[in-house]
């Protein structure tokens, strides 16, 4: 990354723009450095109650598959392997669809302010669609300093050359007046 920002030096970003998943990637992920080029610290807390569940989950399976005593023998533990494996997925694919939704960065609140929530950074970029939706809110929404979200939406064609280049100029303006305009509620509200 080491870019300061929207000089980078570095060779320029380039997407295949015939497959929104590169688009979509590389946009989020110069999203992720925008944002915390902006002071904001990434909270990776939720990555890691994921990764701990799915090593959970691999345990599980591990202890299913090579468990010392052969099938009579080990039809309670393949049972309870079973229910936990389930029970864990089920839990894992919860939290993802409650907590991260579109979520590409959660933040904890920027240092030195009054606010006391982070930013949950989220995107879309539909199926045979050129509109990107970015979109920043608070990460606990029921906060009392938890300021509106705002979101943003525009044709990808308006940050990418026709070689697929990324103009960052013009993404990081952009990024940066959508956080400035979820930043600049709380200003008008106090």
């Amino acid at each position: 990354m080491g870019s300061n920002g929207s000089s980078n030096k570095s060779s320029p970003k380039k997407a295949n723009l015939m497959d929104p998943h590169s688009i979509k990637h590389l946009l989020d992920e110069s999203v992720t450095e925008i944002v915390t080029n902006r002071g904001y610290t990434e909270d990776v807390r939720m990555s890691n109650i994921r990764l701990l569940l799915g090593t959970v989950i691999i345990a599980i399976a591990l202890l299913a598959q090579f468990y010392p005593k052969k099938f009579p023998a080990n039809r309670d533990i393949l049972i309870g392997c079973i229910v936990l494996y389930i029970v864990f997925n089920g839990l894992l694919q919860l939290i993802i669809y409650t907590k991260e939704k579109n979520a590409i960065l959660f933040t904890y609140p920027l240092a030195g302010s009054f606010n006391s929530t982070g930013l949950v950074v989220s995107s879309k970029l539909p199926r045979f669609s050129d509109l990107y939706t970015l979109s920043v809110a608070s990460a606990d929404p029921k906060s009392i300093s938890a300021n509106k979200p705002v979101q943003l939406t525009k044709s990808v064609t308006q940050w990418f050359t026709l070689d697929g280049i990324l103009v960052e100029g013009l993404f990081w303006k952009d990024v940066n007046k959508l956080i400035d305009d979820y930043s600049g509620d709380s200003r008008k509200n106090k």
